[in-house]
Order: C-alpha cells, then structure tokens, then sequence
C-alpha cells in the first residue's frame, strides 16, 4: 500500500483523500535538524505508539507498542542514541512523547534517517495527530485521528508513505 502526500496537504490512499499538515517550512529534499520541514522522500510505516490510557490499541499490521509518560525520542545529533526512543530522564537533547495535547497520541514511526542514522539530518519524523485547525508542525504529516486510524487498519510491513517534493510532480490537477 502506498501512501501518498502532497505539498498542498493533501494526503491519498486509494480512494482515501484527506487533509493533512505539514512541517511549517514546507517540504524539502534535505532534511535537517530543526529547520520545521517535511522531508520529501518515500518511507516505511516502522512500528505505531498509542496512548493506551486514551485509546484502546489501534487495529493494524504493523507493530504496535503503547506509549509510558517515561517514552522520549532523542533529538540530539551529538548524542549517540539520535533519531532513537529513549527512556526519560535523558541526558540529551529529547522530545517527549506523553504529551497532553494529543498530538501523539496515536503515532506512526517512519523511516526517515534510521537506517542508517545520519546526525543532524532529522529526526522523530511521524505520522501523528493534527492539531486543531491543521496549525502546521514541526516537520511530520499529521492528520485527523479517525483518518489516521483508517490508514493504520490498512497499512502493514510493505506500506510506504511517500511524501512528494515540490516541483518534483507532487501535484496533481485537483490538488
């Protein structure tokens, strides 16, 4: 399965097509560390993080795991464990992943700058979330819940989440 986003923000799926949001400095080719951007590229769907006091676990093929308010994910290009889930308290730079404004609260990890890990070009990149009023995000695709859990009832080991590049035939004529 594929899954396709474009710089518009829209995101399809099959018959699927759904507003999204994206990195508040749009996409772009060269992923880097905090620039607020969404790397253009194609990605595997790694593995979901839920919050299982909010949700009951999500229905998909992919693994899943729930998330503890100890789960953090490094953000530190100087630190070993970057671009990784860590464990809080972290001596590095981390985002925390219990977070209360439900942005994460279903999550799917993609595979940008795993494998292997590069410092200093991205990292946490997922598929969350929106936030109200689709406000942009910190270089993630973020959609409704419920079409979130659409996608993730279909997605497994082979989907990919292609995110496309400005100019580069990302759009199409009803975008």
């Amino acid at each position: 399965m594929e899954i396709v986003v474009r710089p518009s923000g829209l995101l399809i799926c099959g018959a699927l097509r759904v507003r999204c949001a994206l990195g508040r400095a749009g996409i772009v080719l060269d992923k880097r560390e905090g620039d607020g951007a969404t790397p253009a590229g194609a990605f595997a769907l790694r593995r979901v993080l839920y919050r299982a006091d909010r949700r009951p676990r999500p229905p998909t093929r992919l693994p899943v795991r729930a998330l503890s308010p100890r789960d953090g994910w490094c953000d530190d290009p100087g630190h070993p464990a970057y671009n990784r889930p860590v464990r809080l308290p972290f001596a590095g730079g981390c985002e925390r992943l219990w977070r209360h404004d439900g942005r994460y609260d279903l999550i799917a990890v993609l595979g940008h700058n795993d494998d292997p890990v590069r410092a200093g070009e991205g990292s946490a990149v997922f598929l969350h979330v929106a936030a109200p009023g689709f406000a942009p995000t910190a270089g993630c695709v973020a959609v409704t819940a419920p079409d979130l859990l659409r996608l993730l009832r279909r997605a497994g080991p082979e989907t990919r989440l292609r995110i496309a590049a400005p100019g580069a035939g990302g759009r199409g004529p009803r975008d």
